[in-house]
């Protein structure tokens, strides 16, 4: 972890939780080329430093990388006392998921804690992170939070019960903060990524067999969803005017 010296921007901090090679690095790279200070968080501290050392350099921009297990609670509460001490946290990004199988799994074969590790990573880990900003965002009268979603959390799908369970219960939470705390000043939404999320302008030749889950899936070219590009709708649902602000986008490729 960096040094947790104050920000000296002028902005407030943007979090990022679940930050990998493709989407949640695009979203903190787009947040601190805005001028914002950015925490990044995920499990692999050695990576996520990588990353921090990556977008400070190209960005002339302050990252601070900060490992998190969002299947824990206590985890959780210590990087985020190293998160606010940096300062105010204008926004928070919950891109965290759980890994799960390219195949499909029997339901019968679903383990009770494989399942409730998946449920605490998409839900109960968004709800903890959420919890720990809020206070101020709501003292301020602004704020941010944006939850990544994919098919899974519209649609159930035969043999990814652990995805479809999980991502159903963080459009719920979404809805329920929203409004909850949009009439308190603080933006609520959920992003859809109804596709597969692959590095920017890298083609591939992977299978599309599973529902993309933020950073769960590699690819790009025709079809595949460039993070950058991504990365755009994040920052525009930040700087929407609050009297048209969105509940929630469904982002999809032309391609599909």
């Amino acid at each position: 972890m960096r040094s947790m010296a104050s920000s000296s921007s002028s902005r407030g901090i943007a979090a990022i939780v679940g930050v990998g090679p493709n989407l949640g690095r695009s979203i903190a790279r787009k947040f601190a080329h805005e001028g914002y200070t950015v925490a990044i968080l995920a499990r692999d501290l050695g990576r996520l430093s990588r990353f921090a050392d990556e977008i400070a350099r190209e960005e002339k921009a302050q990252v601070f990388a900060i490992r998190i297990d969002c299947s824990d609670s206590r985890s959780i509460r210590e990087a985020f006392e190293g998160v606010l001490s940096l300062g105010f946290v204008e926004v928070l990004v919950y891109n965290a998921y759980q890994p799960v199988s390219w195949h499909p799994s029997a339901f019968t074969a679903i383990r009770v804690e494989s399942f409730e590790k998946s449920l605490a990573v998409s839900t109960v880990g968004a709800l903890l992170c959420s919890q720990q900003v809020l206070p101020s965002m709501v003292d301020r009268g602004k704020g941010t939070i944006l939850f990544t979603g994919c098919s899974a959390s519209l649609t159930g799908i035969a043999g990814y019960s652990e995805l479809c369970c999980g991502k159903f219960a963080l459009r719920a939470l979404s809805q329920c903060l929203a409004k909850e705390f949009e009439p308190l000043g603080v933006h609520v939404a959920h992003v859809i990524i109804d596709g597969v999320v692959g590095p920017p302008r890298v083609a591939s030749t992977c299978l599309r067999s599973l529902p993309s889950s933020g950073e769960q899936q590699q690819g790009g070219g025709d079809g595949w969803m460039d993070p950058d590009a991504l990365a755009q709708t994040y920052w525009y649902l930040h700087i929407q005017d609050k009297n048209a602000w969105a509940h929630e986008i469904d982002l999809h490729s032309s391609g599909n």
